[in-house]
């Protein structure tokens, strides 16, 4: 650790400062002021409620653009955050900004230089807030402080050659971060703490298995080369129970993609239900203080296809009433109707879970965003909650092998969001599946998604979701797919946007439309609500993340691209 290593140069020509700077203690994070975005989902439990109510259904139809901003070049998946009226955030091309949050206006900015350039446009999704510093995740794989009123390095610290696309959250003083396993080496792939205010790293958490990791009797990986276990979080971070001092994190898919690439050619080397490649395709609860390992539940055990499950996990409480009428796994030892704290999560590959937040007990689950036969899971043990995927229909026995599985990509580094006061969770979905043939390594074994709608005009949508009773109701279907977070508030409304440059307001009660916006560019992530001085804004990024292109390319969308801006929308002044 050194703060101005030769690794990085700071480049401060900021016009001003951060005046009368109130620091961002534990407490303040675990209860944030309702004008504050103080994490990437503004609490640590990850669920994206602002509690203004300044905008509601009555007054949604005046919003209007208040200010915006052109953002640098480069790819776009980052969420702001604000703190006493001063939003801080990732520029495309991994600079740090400090804005006026009333009209856009720059107050300082850090700009990293790098060995390489081409190096500074990776992506990064979240940035953390601590006291008086910015914690910033940089592609040169550094954890970085940086003094929040100016701009100046307080502090770096190196960590490996992990790779940094995913991004912090602070949990008791502590960063706790991840990454993506640059390399292909095991030593680069961890979940890490430092300490919030030095820099010194306080501990780590290695994703992937090794011999004597818990559970230590068992080796998961069925003697792979320990060296080059991977399985990476370089998706969307985690979030942090401070009553049971819990830290949740999802890990993505083991690599390489295959059963056959992994274990030597011999698909059935592992077993066909968990643990199999641990700690791929699962949550994670670590203990905040030693990183230890509270429980764990994974998802997809033993991974054949890439199919990722390492965006945000939500922390609320729920009534738990699962009704078999719209939930395929339910577990028998439920009461129904008890009120548990629970995690959620959704995987890239669909589906939705259900755990115990204290045990990781199985609770319930069901497929996302639609039951198919194709579906990637093909059963699940509802005493055990242990996940059988589809394998004998889905899987690859031989190079060769050709096989739609769904879904694919349906949900990914775009978060949902917890409507407390309705209990529900409102998530969006893109209708895709991928068509893939496993193949001799190195060889590429994709041929690309392919969309699974029936039609295009339903290919994407969003999805209202009873946590107390697991019914979905799909509130609205389109073409445009989106890559934008959701955004719920206390004016009983749900924002979302789409790649078609439409932003739209729902009624949290039945989801009707009660306002579209138009903005110049796809929609990508970052959606959030903050106040100043009273008044309520709404705040989203035009831009292009890593999967949209994609995603525009299959909906036949004809949206500009590549227009990074950012755009706040508020109600006219009286």
């Amino acid at each position: 650790m050194f703060a101005g290593s030769m690794a990085a140069l700071l480049i401060f020509a900021a016009p001003a400062q951060v005046e009368s700077y109130d620091p961002v203690t534990t407490e303040t994070l675990e209860n944030p002021d309702a004008g504050d975005w103080l994490s990437f989902s503004r609490t640590l439990d990850a669920q994206r409620y602002s509690p203004l109510d300044q905008i509601d259904r009555d007054n949604v139809g005046r919003l209007q653009v208040a200010w915006s901003r052109g953002a640098g070049s480069g790819t776009q998946e980052s969420i702001p955050l604000v703190h006493d009226g001063v939003m801080y955030l990732i520029q495309p091309g991994s600079n740090i900004l400090a804005l006026d949050a009333a009209n856009g206006d720059l107050i300082w900015e850090y700009e990293r230089e790098y060995a390489n350039p081409n190096m500074g446009n990776t992506r990064s999704k979240t940035i953390a807030i601590y006291e008086d510093v910015v914690i910033t995740t940089t592609p040169d794989s550094f954890v970085v402080g940086l003094d929040a009123a100016t701009g100046e390095i307080r502090w770096e610290t190196r960590a490996n050659d992990r790779g940094h696309s995913s991004g912090p959250i602070i949990a008791d003083g502590r960063v706790i971060s991840g990454g993506t396993c640059t390399g292909g080496l095991r030593e680069n792939c961890y979940i890490a703490a430092h300490d919030a205010l030095t820099g010194e790293e306080l501990w780590k958490f290695y994703t992937a298995q090794a011999p004597g990791d818990p559970p230590a009797d068992f080796d998961s990986w069925a003697g792979a080369p320990v060296e080059t276990r991977r399985a990476s979080t370089w998706g969307m971070s985690g979030s942090y129970d401070p009553e049971r001092r819990l830290v949740y994190w999802g890990i993505a898919n083991p690599t390489p993609n295959t059963r056959l690439a992994r274990h030597g050619g011999d698909p059935n080397a592992i077993p066909r239900t968990a643990p199999a490649d641990l700690y791929s395709n699962s949550t994670v609860a670590l203990d905040v203080d030693t990183g230890e390992l509270a429980w764990y539940y994974q998802h997809l055990p033993g991974d054949d296809w890439d199919q990722d499950l390492t965006n945000e996990r939500i922390l609320l409480t729920t009534p738990v009433d699962p009704d078999p009428e719209h939930v395929r796994w339910i577990n028998p030892a439920i009461e129904p109707g008890e009120v548990r704290d629970v995690v959620t999560a959704i995987g890239e590959p669909g589906g939705l879970w259900v755990l115990d937040r204290g045990t990781g007990e199985f609770l319930w689950a069901t497929p996302f965003p639609y039951d198919i036969d194709n579906f990637v899971i093909a059963d699940i043990d509802v005493e055990t909650g242990n996940v059988y995927p589809n394998f004998e229909e889905l899987g690859f026995q031989n190079p060769g092998e050709q096989h739609i599985i769904c879904f694919f990509n349906t949900t990914s580094y775009w978060p949902s969001a917890y409507h407390p006061g309705t209990n529900t969770l409102w998530a969006p979905w893109v209708d895709n599946c991928l068509d893939m043939t496993a193949g001799d390594p190195p060889a590429r074994d994709r041929r690309g998604p392919v969309v699974n709608a029936p039609t295009l005009d339903e290919y994407a949508g969003v999805a209202r979701i009873d946590m107390a009773t697991g019914r979905i109701d799909h509130v609205y279907k389109g073409r445009a797919p989106g890559n934008g977070a959701m955004l719920a508030t206390a004016g009983g409304l749900v924002f979302w946007g789409d790649l078609d440059r439409r932003f739209r307001a729902f009624d949290v009660d039945d989801g009707a439309i009660l306002w579209e916006g138009i903005v110049g560019g796809p929609i990508t992530n970052s959606t959030i609500s903050y106040a100043v001085d009273g008044k309520q804004y709404i705040a989203l990024f035009v831009g292009q993340g890593l999967l949209t292109g994609q995603l525009m390319n299959l909906a036949e969308l004809t949206a500009p691209r590549g227009n990074n801006t950012i755009v706040a929308f508020a109600l006219p002044d009286e």
